[in-house]
């Protein structure tokens, strides 16, 4: 992948075709790229992700090109997720 500016603004669209009538977001509109890509991995649930596309300048990003740019190492911002053995613990609490 070519060098990604995670500071330019970026756009969130949400899925072009909805089967739901309420959506599970909005458009949105981010100040960094990273910010945009944060909120996507992080905040939205898997079905509203699903279909929806980032919008970088002109470059379009849809779910696994977001979760990419997440993964990379070069992501600006820290990840708000559990870690392995943290999730392990959380997933053995709930089924109990």
């Amino acid at each position: 992948m070519a060098a990604f500016n995670y500071n330019t603004e970026a756009e969130l669209f949400p899925a072009a075709i909805r089967k739901k009538k309420r959506a599970g977001f909005a458009y949105r509109r981010f100040g960094t790229a990273a910010e945009a890509v944060q909120f996507a991995i992080e905040q939205l649930p898997a079905d509203s992700l699903n279909g929806a596309y980032l919008q970088v300048d002109e470059a379009r990003f849809d779910q696994s090109g977001i979760r990419s740019l997440y993964e990379s190492s070069d992501f600006p911002l820290e990840r708000n997720r559990p870690e392995p053995e943290e999730a392990k613990v959380e997933a053995e609490a709930a089924s109990s």
